[in-house]
């Protein structure tokens, strides 16, 4: 009976290693280790996701309530962060830093982290300030943890094989 195997174990965000194993463990062999980074389509889809939903808070705030400051607080936070991460993905995709655009989205955060915590301090009301604060904490975390693992780094270029003529 053979206990040998291969195994792969590791999340997107650690690093990456392949342990070959056998019944014997002074024979342990680690294979390929590579640092991962952030994963831009990752980073895109928590952008896109949180911008919509404070653009689309902004206009359903406005249509119950009637109030002028919730669509333009809407509207320029959400449409600032959502085409801050559109040109993020699309800088980053031509192979450059999509750092300033990043920092943009943290200080947008920021702000937006600001206004709503101290709406929810005079209020108290859970939604909608207590609720955006909370989602704008969250990706300043996320933006964050971006920042200090390095950024995304440039899309890696496939290298075609070459071709031997006979």
């Amino acid at each position: 009976m053979s206990l040998e195997g291969h195994g792969t174990d590791a999340t997107s965000s650690e690093i990456k290693t392949t342990l070959s194993y056998t019944a014997d463990a002074s024979k342990l062999h680690v294979e390929g280790m590579s640092k991962s980074y952030p994963d831009i389509e990752e980073d895109v889809t928590g952008n896109l996701g949180s911008s919509g939903l404070v653009l689309s808070g902004g206009l359903l705030g406005f249509v119950f309530s009637r109030n002028l400051a919730t669509l333009s607080t809407g509207v320029l936070f959400g449409g600032a962060l959502l085409a801050l991460s559109t040109f993020s993905l699309k800088i980053w995709r031509q192979g450059k830093s999509s750092l300033p655009f990043i920092l943009g989205q943290a200080a947008l955060s920021a702000a937006l982290l600001w206004k709503n915590f101290q709406s929810y301090s005079l209020t108290k009301k859970v939604f909608p300030t207590g609720f955006y604060a909370a989602i704008s904490a969250a990706m300043l975390c996320f933006y964050s943890y971006v920042l200090i693992s390095g950024g995304n780094p440039p899309p890696k270029k496939l290298k075609s094989s070459p071709s031997f003529a006979s």
